[in-house]
């Protein structure tokens, strides 16, 4: 099981990772972030996508979709950003956030090590 820094170095070993944030969707407080900078302000995007996740399980809620969100795409010109909510007990309420460099990333390769990372991880 990785800790929580050893699981974000982990993430930011994938090509074309810009940033990464563990974050706390009820509070929007990211727990962990690695990268980022001028270009990505992490404390802002935790924030920010906090409220991307909360629409999306209400939407499913109003839905009555009964699934879980394996992750949700945001694709820009430049970059891609992964948003992946944690699936253990004890990370629920978590979400890993991972911005791409788009022209340096393998989205599908990026998102199965994320899911690798999110399943050795020990929040």
């Amino acid at each position: 099981m990785a800790d929580m820094d050893t699981a974000l170095k982990e993430i930011m070993e994938i090509d074309g990772a810009i940033g990464v944030a563990l974050v706390d969707h009820t509070s929007g407080m990211a727990l962990g972030t690695i990268g980022g900078g001028k270009e990505l302000d992490l404390t802002v995007a935790a924030a920010g996508n906090t409220d991307v996740v909360r629409a999306k399980l209400r939407a499913m809620e109003m839905l009555n979709i009964s699934e879980k969100i394996e992750d949700i795409l945001i694709t820009l010109d430049t970059q891609y950003h992964l948003i992946r909510p944690l699936t253990s007990r004890a990370g629920k309420g978590l979400f890993l956030y991972l911005a791409l460099r788009r022209d340096r990333a393998n989205l599908a390769m990026a998102r199965h090590s994320l899911r690798r990372v999110e399943n050795d991880m020990d929040v």
